[in-house]
């Protein structure tokens, strides 16, 4: 047997562990026995794993997994070719879609969960081999708020700007908007500390199983109304502020913009803070003392997710959590700290690299002169060959199949897909689909048929986890190896090797390494001197055990710097290195209007993750949740006559606020889970479903303005109790190599 050191697939947490493998016999054979998965001692997991992780290896043999090429063809049925073939038909795609409708006719969309290697190669594939600027990545979905916020505050972002395990020695924690308890069970055991302190304080519309966290003393629940957080935390700033509990000291070394900071928060007093949020003006005011007796004399940390960050106010909601934190003087301290908990696998490094729209290689902005000059060096191109600033993730796919208007470019006409599942995971996701099917050519790369997959006209078989080598970055900002435990199936490839040949084909100006340690090497100078620098590390240091986090330098000496652990100790990344206080103002929230209305509020559960592909085929996990139900209040299902178990069909409203749903808008057709664990005015639908179930559906494609993030949390919803679905079945609107169709209603 082989025991190969390497890291959970799924979340940011990036538990390590070690991939059990027997050697491979001959082809003539019996089979090897299946990998398995064994925990590993490490600061972030402590030799722990949640149920996902424990049964990661069980994709790797799976009977579905994609093993050749599959190109649609005359009758729209997805047929096996050679890689040969499906390389040529890419680059002639790609050749007849920019000669038509010019460079910008063809798109990328990216991933988290690919390594660093890959969201490198990809961001420049994009911007050298197809010189275009039309690239995003599901990211967007996921940082941008947080990302936005932690930039105009601190100059720099880092999801976490100290290590993980500086949290053992709190005896506070404001946890705003994760249920970490369920999205990544190894952190839960970070807030002992803090819960044997009853200091653990979650601000969530749920009682999730975070929150439960909270009973017996253990802390507190603060449970505000739907679109509500921002509010709350102003409140909060106005308490800090006004009971004299602020680090004045602090605030006047390391901070600007205090007097509009507080004209912003002063209409919000408790007791208006309560009637807007529902929660109680005592419960504030304990809360904001607890913060700052914590900040002064022991150790106190503000933490926050999607929770509050996925809304079209989201940059200003994770911006008041940041005031909120810099008021106690918390960043940079050795009492406590702020940050943000990512979310997907390599959700930070894959977006300091090149892959979201507006940045290149380093974190370093695109329409920064000395950065495209930096760049155009490493790729030995013309700086002005680099494109511009592109089209963040949602406004990326509404532009899919669009006409040109007089005067105007038009839409994408042909997209690549790597590592993202947007037929269940983009907001308004019917509207995604129709986009979809208007192209004139969609390549996706994946290692299952999934969702998106099966409307393509070309899928490629990738590899997963623990087939290749490479790094990711943690939530903590630092750099891991990936090894390969396993050898992949014959007909898959690395992204890397796909990205080579179709830059050869495309005669690209530059090289495209597919060697995963020849490619770090041109990430390490195209990351030189920017804000996520790991020009200091490299694989042998990995391989030795280091524990580096970027920013690593190379040192002026040519010795490669010890990385940076804990950020802001001695200043910010502003050139002044004051950190900024940006005053945010909240309009009042709207409620839902009456009866059946309702604001609906997507999320995670244990057993799944992100769009599913992965976690519905592993057996044990989809018997323990094989399907997303919508999560309401015995006392609003009453009203409406809505027992547990009962089918429910959920629309959007017309208008927020509006008293009746349009009857021709996408919906959503699930059954219904009573809960006391919802607010009477709250819905709550996991997004890990496809077809009739599946939650984005009926969400908004409205953005924040600064983040481009969705607004996945408040949509306002009609739910009314539906019939049970019939046994006939409307099919996807394309014929597919064994396609499951989309559940809905039968006419």
């Amino acid at each position: 047997m082989t025991v190969t050191a390497t890291h959970c697939p799924y979340c940011a947490l990036q538990c390590a562990m070690s991939v059990v493998a027997a050697p491979q016999g001959p082809p003539t054979g019996p089979p090897a026995a299946a990998p398995e998965v064994a925990g590993r001692e490490f600061p972030t997991n402590r030799g722990g794993l949640c149920r996902k992780g424990w049964t990661a290896a069980e994709l790797l043999g799976h009977p579905e997994r994609l093993t050749e090429p599959l190109l649609r063809s005359d009758d729209g049925e997805l047929r096996p070719v050679s890689w040969d073939v499906a390389l040529t038909r890419i680059a002639a795609e790609v050749r007849t879609a920019q000669d038509r409708y010019g460079k910008d006719a063809v798109g990328v969309f990216g991933g988290g969960g690919l390594t660093n290697e890959k969201a490198y190669l990809l961001g420049k594939f994009a911007r050298v081999a197809l010189g275009t600027s039309r690239i995003d990545y599901n990211g967007r979905f996921c940082m941008s708020s947080a990302a936005a916020a932690a930039n105009r505050a601190f100059g720099l972002d880092r999801g976490l700007p100290f290590p993980v395990a500086d949290l053992a020695g709190a005896d506070t924690v404001l946890l705003l908007g994760s249920n970490v308890a369920d999205t990544m069970p190894p952190f839960v055991q970070h807030l002992a500390s803090a819960r044997d302190a009853g200091g653990l304080i979650v601000v969530d519309p749920r009682r999730s199983a975070t929150a439960a966290l909270t009973a017996d003393g253990a802390g507190l629940h603060l449970q505000p109304a739907p679109h509500t957080d921002l509010i709350l935390l102003l409140g909060l700033a106005h308490v800090v502020i006004n009971g004299g509990y602020a680090a004045r000291g602090y605030l006047t070394e390391r901070t600007d913009g205090m007097e509009d900071l507080i004209r912003s928060v002063a209409p919000w007093w408790p007791e208006r803070v309560q009637a807007a949020t529902g929660v109680p003006a005592a419960l504030l005011r304990e809360t904001a003392a607890r913060l700052a007796h914590s900040a002064r004399t022991g150790s106190c940390y503000i933490l926050t997710g999607r929770g509050i960050e996925q809304h079209a106010d989201g940059t200003d909601t994770a911006t008041a959590a940041i005031n909120l934190a810099l008021l106690l003087g918390l960043p940079g301290s050795t009492r406590g700290g702020y940050g943000t908990l990512t979310g997907q696998g390599n959700g930070q490094g894959g977006r300091e690299h090149g892959q979201k729209a507006d940045q290149l290689p380093g974190y370093r902005k695109i329409t920064d002169p000395a950065a495209r000059e930096h760049l155009a060096r490493v790729w030995g191109v013309p700086e002005a060959s680099i494109p511009g600033p592109g089209l963040p993730a949602v406004e990326l796919l509404a532009s899919l199949g669009a006409p040109a208007a007089e005067g105007q470019t038009g839409g994408v006409r042909c997209l690549f897909v790597h590592g993202a599942n947007i037929v269940v995971s983009a907001p308004d996701a019917t509207a995604v689909r129709r986009g979809l099917q208007a192209l004139d050519f969609l390549v996706v790369s994946d290692f299952f048929l999934s969702e998106t997959a099966l409307e393509a006209d070309l899928v490629l078989p990738v590899l997963q986890w623990a087939e290749e080598e490479g790094t990711v970055t943690n939530l903590e900002g630092r750099v891991l190896r990936r090894r390969q435990a396993v050898s992949p199936p014959a007909g898959a490839r690395s992204e890397l090797w796909i990205l080579n040949r179709l830059a050869a084909l495309l005669d690209a100006p530059s090289g495209f390494p597919e060697d995963p340690r020849e490619v770090f090497e041109e990430l390490r100078a195209a990351s030189a001197g920017g804000p996520a620098d790991y020009s200091g590390i490299t694989y042998g240091r990995l391989d030795a055990g280091e524990a580096l986090h970027w920013p690593c330098p190379q040192g002026p000496d040519g010795l490669p710097s010890a990385g940076t652990p804990r950020l802001f100790a001695e200043r910010f990344a502003h050139a002044d290195g004051r950190a900024r206080l940006v005053a945010v103002r909240a309009a009042a929230p709207v409620r839902p209007s009456g009866r059946g209305e309702f604001v609906l509020a997507t999320g995670r559960v244990l057993e799944q993750y992100q769009s599913g592909t992965q976690t519905r085929r592993v057996a044990s996990l989809s018997a323990a949740q094989p399907e997303g139900r919508l999560s309401l209040h015995p006392a609003a299902a009453s009203g409406l006559g809505i027992a547990d178990g009962d089918w429910v069909r959920v629309r959007r409203s017309g208008e927020a606020g509006a008293a009746r749903a349009s009857s021709a808008g996408p919906a959503v057709l699930v059954r219904a889970e009573l809960s006391l664990g919802v607010r009477p005015d709250t819905v709550f639908l996991p997004f890990h479903f496809p077809g009739s179930a599946a939650a984005n559906r009926v969400t908004e494609a409205r953005t924040d303005p600064i983040s481009g993030m969705p607004e996945f949390k408040t949509t306002h919803v009609i739910v009314e109790r539906a019939p049970v679905p019939g046994p006939v079945l409307v099919p996807a609107a394309r014929p597919t190599l064994a396609a499951a169709p989309d559940l809905q209603e039968a006419p």
